[in-house]
């Protein structure tokens, strides 16, 4: 295995010491090292791919130095107009290294989300004429590819992908954080669906929210039929619950969104609030961690998520930290569309379980609920 200092040192000594990117399990502990190892101007966490793609060629223009993007495979829909309508070889020219998460890939188990990700990512960078090369579980072949890499971008002034296989990076723990919070994102989750009307939809944000959401609605046995797991598309449950909740104005729809998944597309909230459908309530559950791959940190602990909501036009935009008062609210009658921050202590239980159903039984079930055919 790559033991993540070594990846990293040979970076430095490339000359490429300027990170950003997002996230990914398959990255999580060389993300965790360079976390706890680099500056914060010198590693920025960016709300989504497409972004990071952004600071990196504005970092480029500045300094003249090629900075790396890191990025799980499903951040490639992200990127795909920043690369090719800005850093393309062909538009501005600018050298960039991706190191790509490869979830998915054939031959490997992963989950349904993934797999057809996987099995077209080779397919979807040949068509963006971004060549690449893997990275396995051998450093010695990991150097030859970095080197290859870096001259291809020496030469041609233009992108060059880096694949990471599973299990490539030898492990490292983030350092952690020790938080004086009273509730877990599960408690919350279950706290929600133990307070709203029993015909109230729920739409849960990629990740472990899902997971705890499906989890809960089994302790209790009262089935899955009322809930929509996003298990793909970061960013998106919010749009998805706002599309919904437009369609059937009887009912009441919650988004369980996270914080790192509304800051990766937080121009939903103004669409949420613009539209302004008097059955929607937005619950975004704050660790201030990506938690799903890793605990790197997010900026929602920096800034005021309700501030951003009121300025939305959220109707009504509330910030809780016990179970008690986001209990309260729920079933207090909240004028809509409504915004509760809900501020949760970092991590997840170990042995967290995932969905036992598949994405399409899921879908068909929670269409037949919304149809009225369950309660």
């Amino acid at each position: 295995m790559i033991e993540p200092q070594e990846f990293y040192t040979e970076l430095q000594r490339a000359g490429v010491s300027f990170f950003t990117g997002v996230p990914d399990s398959l990255l999580k502990s060389f993300c965790a090292y360079v976390t706890d190892t680099m500056p914060s101007e010198q590693h920025i966490i960016a709300a989504n791919e497409g972004g990071a793609v952004g600071i990196a060629l504005g970092y480029h223009m500045a300094t003249g130095q090629v900075p790396l993007v890191y990025m799980q495979n499903s951040g490639l829909g992200n990127i795909v107009n920043p690369v090719l309508s800005l850093a393309d070889r062909e538009v501005y020219a600018t050298p960039m290294l991706l190191l790509i998460g490869w979830r998915g890939q054939p031959g490997v188990k992963d989950e349904p989300q993934h797999v057809k990700q996987g099995r077209v990512m080779c397919a979807m960078l040949d068509a963006m004429e971004i060549p690449f090369a893997n990275i396995g579980h051998d450093g010695a072949s990991a150097k030859a590819a970095l080197d290859g890499a870096l001259k291809y971008i020496s030469e041609y002034n233009a992108p060059y992908a880096l694949l990471v296989e599973k299990g490539a990076f030898a492990d490292y723990k983030l350092a952690s954080t020790v938080e004086d919070l009273p509730m877990t994102r599960e408690d919350a989750i279950k706290a929600v669906i133990s307070t709203l009307p029993i015909d109230a939809a729920v739409v849960g944000t990629t990740g472990m929210a899902s997971r705890e959401l499906f989890e809960a609605r089994a302790h209790k046995g009262t089935g899955h039929h009322r809930d929509f797991l996003t298990v793909g598309g970061m960013g998106h449950a919010s749009q998805i619950a706002l599309g919904i909740a437009l369609n059937q104005p009887d009912r009441t729809v919650v988004c369980l969104d996270g914080d790192g998944a509304a800051l990766m597309h937080m121009g939903a909230m103004a669409i949420i609030a613009n539209q302004a459908p008097d059955n929607f309530i937005h619950v975004v559950i704050n660790n201030g961690v990506h938690g799903s791959v890793g605990g790197q940190p997010t900026v929602a602990r920096d800034i005021t998520m309700t501030s951003i909501a009121e300025g939305c036009g959220y109707r009504a935009v509330h910030s809780v930290d016990t179970e008690a008062a986001l209990v309260a609210l729920l079933g207090g009658g909240l004028p809509c569309p409504a915004f509760i921050e809900v501020n949760v202590k970092q991590g997840h239980r170990a042995d967290l379980g995932r969905p036992t159903s598949s994405p399409q039984e899921n879908k068909a079930e929670f269409m037949r609920f919304l149809k009225g055919s369950q309660n």
